[in-house]
């Protein structure tokens, strides 16, 4: 019996085609969109309904409205994209097993461009060894974790791909998840392994601190499995 599909809200399909009209007008940021009542009637909807979809869009940057100017193109605010996918029900019910997959594949993936932009600015291996350092101190489960995320969010930051930072924040839903894999016995090799990373990365050992970088990682796959 086939089911019958859910209908999509005004509002999100109207969002769809004003990104859309974006997207085939090469608008850029500051750019102006045509006017409410324009859209309006090109888009057949009611004025409140295109307004709810352009207010969804602000909250992202996609847009902005501004008295006197009306809608332009905006720059996307990338903490707020982060902090709305943070509280997303799909990462929350996520499957262990594909939260440790996409934190290897996006984590590892960034590590070409670290150590490209370590050789050029030895800063960014600084500010890693300065969480590095500060992780010997911890005494508290709960400072390592926010430690611990702050390193592997750094690592991503300090690739300059700034469109990847947004999902850093697969990190947090990550570590809520595995907190009880995390035991106090295991610090001293975890900070052992960003160690061992961010020297592979300045001295230019990609392929070392992926390896390194993947088993730090696939550790708590074996967690789950001792568990299980």
């Amino acid at each position: 019996m086939l089911e019958t599909l859910p209908r999509r809200k005004i509002r999100d399909v109207i969002a769809e085609r004003l990104k859309s009209y974006i997207i085939s007008e090469e608008l850029g940021p500051g750019d102006r969109l045509p006017t409410e009542t324009e859209l309006a009637v090109s888009f057949g909807v009611s004025r409140l309904s295109l307004r709810e979809a352009t207010k969804s869009l602000e909250f992202l940057g996609i847009l902005e409205s501004r008295t006197g100017v009306g809608l332009t193109v905006g720059l996307i605010d990338m903490q707020r994209v982060t902090n709305h996918l943070g509280f997303h029900p799909a990462l929350h019910n996520a499957d262990p097993q594909q939260l440790i997959d996409s934190r290897v594949i996006v984590e590892v993936g960034v590590l070409l461009h670290v150590s490209r932009r370590m050789a050029e600015d030895a800063a960014l291996h600084a500010a890693l060894q300065s969480i590095v350092d500060r992780s010997t101190s911890a005494r508290k489960l709960e400072d390592w974790i926010d430690l611990d995320i702050e390193f592997h969010r750094a690592l991503i930051e300090a690739s300059g791909l700034l469109p990847l930072v947004a999902f850093g924040d697969l990190l947090q839903v990550f570590f809520r998840q595995f907190r009880d894999s995390v035991k106090k016995a295991e610090w001293k090799a975890g900070i052992a392994s960003h160690q061992q990373i961010i020297d592979d990365l300045r001295d230019q050992k990609v392929e070392r601190a992926a390896l390194e970088l993947t088993s730090h990682i696939e550790s708590h796959r074996q967690r789950i499995g001792a568990k299980s």
